[in-house]
């Protein structure tokens, strides 16, 4: 059975697409090794103090048990 050469085209388009299609999917995994994360917890930027409005609602609650 002789393949079309129009076939052979669709199936090289439908090729490469998938192959661009697994690409960008396999791409974050890869990235996955070469990103260096370390466990340190760094804040940028000023934080005002806390006003110890939680404390004063926790205290408030046990007393109305």
């Amino acid at each position: 059975m002789p393949v079309r050469k129009s076939g052979i085209r669709e199936l090289g388009l439908l090729m490469s697409r998938a192959m661009v299609a697994v690409a960008f999917m396999t791409a974050p995994l890869a990235m996955i090794d070469v990103v260096q994360a370390s466990d340190e917890n760094i804040i940028e930027g000023s934080y005002k103090a806390a006003s110890g409005a939680g404390f004063v609602l926790m205290v408030s609650l046990q007393r109305a048990r």
